[in-house]
């Protein structure tokens, strides 16, 4: 039998073979199983349209988040991020069963994990904005965290520790290269800069910008009036994002500049019209 109207590939796990046991009488498939939680162990692992080593990357997975595991087949893991519950394949290797519950944060735009609390001791991981560990003690300016290793304190902000300007995250952010796909601090895409920065506010945000358009927010009205502009704005193009900085500058990780940085919004908007016509919208988010 075919569906009309079937969920968001992106969002929704299923395949003709195989579902997401809730998907059940929504989509056809041979089977629909239950899956199961794993953690990533790696400080950044991509998310995959498919499962081979050269496939399109669609996003990323950070350490210490959860990634729901429906497949295990060829050292591939297909899944679904708990995160922003999007749908793509990861490396088994890069996932572990035994799971945590984070208690802290990183929320520096890099850090460290040393293998001792001594800054002169070679750190053996990097991590990025918004990873997520457990700490299990603490030992002069350090913590330690669950399986191994110790964080420079005040890198970590404990869960629900937000910052109130999601905007000055973004600043933080500036000169970022532009990385398609990308939303580790080493490389991040528009959307995953506007999903980064809101994260860090408390913010929840699905990953794609026609995602991030049609669920952020309040839409201005229909007439632009590009001069009632503020602060945390979210201007959208089609298949692209920024967040104003006040009434006339925007900052966005873009391809023209290839990373994250700022500029007039009346130049952006020219050169962006030349390939991806004007903005489509602009939405206010109502809580910052």
């Amino acid at each position: 039998m075919t569906r009309k109207n079937l969920p968001d590939r992106r969002l929704n796990l299923y395949r003709p073979d195989l579902a997401a046991a809730h998907l059940r009488g929504e989509v056809d498939a041979k089977r629909f199983v239950e899956g199961e939680d794993m953690q990533v162990t790696l400080p950044c692992v991509p998310l995959l349209r498919e499962p081979r080593a050269d496939a399109p990357m669609d996003t990323q997975l950070l350490f210490g988040e959860t990634f729901r595991v429906y497949e295990e087949k060829d050292g591939w893991a297909y899944g679904q991020s708990t995160q922003d519950d999007y749908v793509g394949y990861v490396e088994l290797t890069a996932l572990d069963p035994r799971l945590y519950r984070p208690t802290h944060v990183v929320a520096s735009i890099r850090s460290f994990i040393y293998p001792e609390p001594d800054l002169k001791t070679r750190p053996v991981t990097p991590l990025g904005l918004n990873t997520k560990v457990r700490v299990v003690a603490a030992q002069g300016d350090y913590s330690e965290i669950e399986r191994g290793g110790w964080i420079f304190t005040n890198h970590l902000a404990p869960v629900g520790a937000h910052v109130r300007d999601f905007v000055s995250v973004a600043e933080e952010l500036r000169g970022i290269p532009y990385l398609w796909g990308g939303r580790d601090s080493l490389g991040l895409d528009c959307s995953g800069l506007v999903q980064t920065a809101l994260e860090r506010a408390g913010i929840a945000s699905l990953r794609d910008t026609d995602m991030q358009e049609a669920t952020l927010g309040e839409r201005l009205p229909e007439s632009i009036n590009f001069t009632t502009l503020k602060r945390g704005d979210l201007v959208f193009w089609k298949g692209h994002v920024g967040i104003m900085l006040d009434g006339e500058h925007l900052i966005h990780a873009n391809a023209f500049h290839m990373r994250v940085d700022v500029e007039r919004l009346d130049i952006a908007m020219t050169r962006i019209a030349r390939s991806a016509g004007h903005v489509t919208s602009i939405k206010r988010l109502s809580k910052r």
